[in-house]
């Protein structure tokens, strides 16, 4: 073992260029970072001297702190779940459906016929701004607001008042159960109850619960666990995973409390992976927000700071991303792009740009490689490159 800790951080949707296929999704110029910079002055001074700036052009850059170089997605699809099923060595040639222009009416009608109400809704919502435009509708009639946030999810919010949180919670494993059965290709149902009184309401986050999909095969997560170590998941991981292969499983809402639980979790002793998602980033690019996307990146480099100085010698920091989500693009879905990769400890002699991985596996692969875990299906670990 070479590394006691490896930190694994995915910032939800920031690609860094098109990939070579992006045409075969309508992604062609897509380039959320490059793009962000473009209308955005960042001050990340943090993050520049890891390489993030770099894996924009993978010039070289003799003063970096880390190693850097960017990777090309080959599972099919650029949603979430294969992302992520990809940056652990596991392949997928399944693609999990978005409906941004609304649900079909025979999804609808089945949602209504196994929870005994209406639907509202069946639009696409980046923000709560549904719950404050359908809320005292569904509280007098006691409907449910059926949405989708342009990523692969059907999300239903009810009033706690009005429908209490056990029993939404039972609709979306009914939903749940439906949509595998007839074959929707949704990768996640969400439970969204909420609470207020009109014009005051809010979404109770930490009600929130998904219904996702289990990977298709075993992955080095279960490795991990067979062989004894810890395998820690922040923020959605447990989502994105439906808790397969994660034995600790830690709650966020948003970027600040992810990166504020990923600073107690490093001061902990533990051997294994620690997985973290940043899904704000991906939040704002569906809302299309340039200036929101480019905050969030500065308050990531503020944190990074304290980060870096809290890895002991023997931790690895991975930094890298799922997809992209381009938020000067016309649609507000997801783009198809590489993504960036840094490699970061503190004991690291020469570090410098990397050639560019042709699979996000290979990540996957390096940290199986350095617990000693079975190669995945695909990757390549470059485990014995890091000195």
């Amino acid at each position: 073992m070479k590394f006691k800790r490896i930190f694994l951080v995915v910032l939800d949707s920031l690609g860094v260029g098109e990939a070579i296929d992006a045409i075969n999704y309508k992604d062609s110029g897509s380039n959320t970072l490059g793009h962000i910079l473009e209308q955005k002055d960042l001050f990340i001074p943090n993050l520049k001297k890891i390489g993030f700036l770099d894996t924009l052009t993978l010039t070289e850059d003799k003063e970096v702190e880390a190693y850097y170089t960017i990777a090309k997605p080959t599972n099919i699809g650029k949603d979430s779940l294969n992302g992520h099923y990809e940056m652990i060595g596991l392949k997928s040639e399944e693609a999990y459906q978005t409906f941004n222009e609304g649900f079909p009416y025979e999804l609808l009608a089945d949602i209504e016929k196994i929870t005994g109400r209406k639907v509202m809704g069946n639009t696409c919502s980046q923000d709560s701004s549904i719950i404050q435009e359908l809320g005292e509708r569904q509280v007098n009639y006691g409907a449910l607001i059926v949405y989708t946030s342009a990523d692969s999810d059907l999300q239903v919010a009810a009033h706690e008042d009005c429908i209490p949180v056990s029993t939404l919670y039972n609709y979306c494993e009914k939903i749940r159960e439906i949509t595998q059965a007839k074959g929707y290709k949704i990768a996640r149902i969400i439970a969204r109850p909420f609470s207020g009184t009109p014009g005051k309401y809010k979404l109770m986050n930490n009600a929130r619960k998904d219904y996702a999909i289990k990977p298709p095969k075993r992955t080095i997560l279960n490795d991990l666990i067979d062989k004894n170590y810890n395998v820690i998941g922040i923020g959605k991981i447990n989502d994105i995973f439906d808790g397969e292969g994660i034995n600790k499983m830690i709650k966020a809402i948003d970027n600040n409390e992810a990166l504020n639980k990923l600073s107690d979790i490093i001061d902990k002793d533990f051997t294994g992976l620690c997985m973290v998602n940043l899904s704000d980033f991906d939040s704002y690019g569906h809302k299309r927000d340039v200036e929101g996307y480019g905050g969030a990146i500065e308050e990531l480099d503020i944190d990074l700071k304290i980060i870096l100085n809290k890895l002991e010698l023997d931790d690895l920091l991975i930094i890298t991303a799922d997809h992209g989500n381009d938020p000067t693009f016309t649609s507000n879905g997801h783009t198809r792009e590489n993504v960036p990769v840094i490699i970061y400890s503190r004991n690291f002699k020469t570090p410098h740009r990397l050639p560019p991985f042709e699979t996000f596996a290979d990540i996957g692969a390096t940290i199986a490689d350095n617990f000693d875990c079975e190669a995945p299906e695909i990757g390549k670990s470059i485990l014995e490159e890091l000195e």
